[in-house]
């Protein structure tokens, strides 16, 4: 526990096999109380590998249901164990688990009820290998979002991210897409709720274990980012009523 806060790491794992140990080995079990591995029907040795760690709370889908599909089923889970503060840490080792102190204690000091780390605070995000389509997307997607939304984030892409349970069940995830998207929709449903979110520096590490989705799927992200955008435009003018704000 972290000043009387549990925390829950969950980890949304698809063919992790080759990165999970690594990442498993440096979550600081100091202040880390559960951990939940969500397996989306990998066809390597996710769950095999998972086993041999002995992580408590592991998860199979007999299906892939998506990224979103994965974290709804961590979300749900860490909920269920009475969590206080739970944070989702991709199983692939691209964002440092080192990071979860400080992304923590943001939360547990009530400085902060959702923390993300950013790649793009910092100077080091095209340095560690992201790809140049990526960040001129992210960049340009992040100031679309910033000038519509009012808001000044660095960026809305990150999968490195802390919430207060209390966030969580006060925004309505479920009806969230099951796709990359879902995470963006996290995202608009606490800004539409007014919390703050804050940001630290997360240098990303980019190589061939690491998962990443291709250009075709980052443009059909993308593109849901300003459907999504819009839509919450809508929803706040009263033109129209979305479930996902219910």
């Amino acid at each position: 526990m972290l000043k009387g806060k549990k925390i829950v790491v969950v980890m949304p794992a698809y063919n992790a096999a080759k990165t999970l140990e690594q990442t498993y080995a440096d979550i600081p079990f100091d202040i880390v109380d559960d951990v939940i591995l969500v397996d989306d029907a990998s066809t390597d040795a996710t769950v095999q590998v998972a086993e041999a760690l002995n992580i408590k709370h592991i998860i199979r889908h007999d299906a892939n249901k998506g990224y979103g599909g994965n974290q709804k089923t961590c979300y749900n889970k860490a909920l269920e164990l009475g969590a206080d503060i739970i944070i989702m840490l991709h199983p692939d080792y691209q964002y440092n688990p080192k990071l979860i102190p400080p992304m923590a204690e943001l939360i547990a000091d009530d400085v902060y009820p959702v923390v993300i780390g950013s790649r793009i605070l910092g100077e080091g995000a095209m340095q560690n290998g992201m790809p140049a389509y990526k960040y001129f997307f992210n960049r340009c997607l992040t100031l679309f979002q910033n000038v519509l939304l009012g808001q000044k984030l660095s960026e809305y892409h990150t999968g490195y991210r802390a919430y207060s349970a209390a966030v969580l069940r006060d925004i309505n995830f479920m009806a969230n897409s099951d796709d990359f998207v879902f995470d963006n929709q996290v995202l608009l449903q606490i800004i539409f709720k007014k919390y703050m979110i804050g940001e630290i520096s997360c240098p990303a590490k980019y190589f061939d274990d690491a998962s990443s989705i291709n250009f075709s799927r980052s443009c059909r992200y993308g593109w849901g980012i300003v459907v999504n955008t819009f839509g919450y435009i809508l929803h706040k003018l009263k033109l129209k009523r979305l479930k996902i704000y219910a």
